[in-house]
């Protein structure tokens, strides 16, 4: 039970998942309608999902994409059992549930960094992990990305779980430094920084990714998936890789993209927007769109193991394939 209430709790962390599938025709010519769990509310970090939607590049693929954001299921624990064809997830969310026995597979890297920061107000002077000892920190919870990306962090100075004070705050790491109650908040890399720093508010920001590297966000399949629709996989990976390469290449027009499926973005702050944006391209950029790096992978499966969250290393011949990135 303790085990399985981790497993759900890490899912809503970093990626948040939901939902079911629809599914159109599958035979040759028709179109496959797949609603696909984001995790996350409609935001400019999703653009080049937008932006192959907008170009007609999952339509290509005789794809068509019904973005889902809601919160209530979870979308890894679907696709394993076989209910969604696909979900966004993170590394640790694959690793978890190989561990229970779901079939799971991570089929394409979105992200090549692992997108976690610790941010702490300038007159700690927190320079390097090693200075993150004796502090307090504020985090969403003991659970998802932000507390994997913490203790990566910790481990990499050499510190363990009890040389800090972990606080549970809920997700206003925000709020919560900005009114001075937290003088460190972990936060999401790509866009926290950026909105503190556009309040004015000055920090020190510490990226997980510039001292190890682990699995983030990409796409999880199934094992059945991959076996009876390996086509489906492979214009899937396709797709996203044309939209992501276009958003790299192109961010203004994909922010104007991005308009059209984000419904408040016009009425936000467009420089900050487009700082998240721009941001978050260089967690995206690879020499391969894509591609899994198995030594992240191991990482991954170390820390969660020294974190006590999975019993043993996972096989990760079955938790990833390159096989099918363009």
């Amino acid at each position: 039970m303790v085990k399985k209430l981790v497993l759900l709790m890490l899912g809503l962390g970093l990626i948040l998942s939901a939902c079911i599938s629809s599914q159109g025709g599958n035979e040759a010519g028709t179109i496959r309608a797949i609603k696909l769990p984001m995790g996350y509310i409609p935001n400019i970090q999703y653009a080049p999902f937008y932006v192959a939607v907008d170009k007609g590049y999952f339509a290509e693929e005789g794809i068509e994409i019904e973005f889902d954001y809601s919160f209530e299921t979870d979308g890894v624990a679907l696709v394993g059992a076989g209910e969604l064809p696909f979900a966004v997830a993170s590394g640790e969310q694959v690793l978890l549930a190989r561990s229970q026995e779901l079939p799971v597979v991570y089929t394409f890297a979105w992200y090549q960094q692992f997108p976690i920061s610790v941010v702490s107000a300038p007159e700690l002077n927190i320079k390097e992990p090693a200075d993150l000892r004796g502090q307090n920190i504020g985090l969403p919870g003991l659970f998802g990305a932000n507390y994997i990306g913490l203790q990566a962090l910790l481990f990499s100075a050499g510190l363990m779980p009890d040389d800090v004070t972990m606080d549970a705050i809920g997700f206003n790491q925000v709020e919560s430094f900005a009114s001075g109650q937290k003088d460190i908040v972990v936060v999401y890399s790509a866009n926290e920084p950026i909105v503190l720093a556009s309040q004015g508010f000055l920090s020190n920001e510490l990226r997980v990714a510039d001292y190890v590297q682990l699995t983030a966000n990409g796409i999880v399949s199934s094992e059945m998936t991959i076996k009876d629709e390996p086509d489906l996989v492979r214009g899937m990976a396709r797709a996203l890789a044309h939209g992501i390469a276009d958003t790299i290449a192109n961010p203004d027009e994909a922010y104007e993209i991005s308009l059209k499926f984000v419904e408040n973005l016009k009425d936000q702050d467009k420089d900050v927007q487009m700082q998240v944006l721009n941001t978050s391209i260089e967690f995206w950029k690879a020499e391969q769109i894509g591609f899994s790096d198995p030594q992240a992978w191991e990482n991954m499966n170390d820390l969660l193991v020294k974190m006590e969250l999975i019993p043993a290393p996972v096989d990760l011949s079955k938790a990833f394939t390159n096989e099918f990135i363009p």
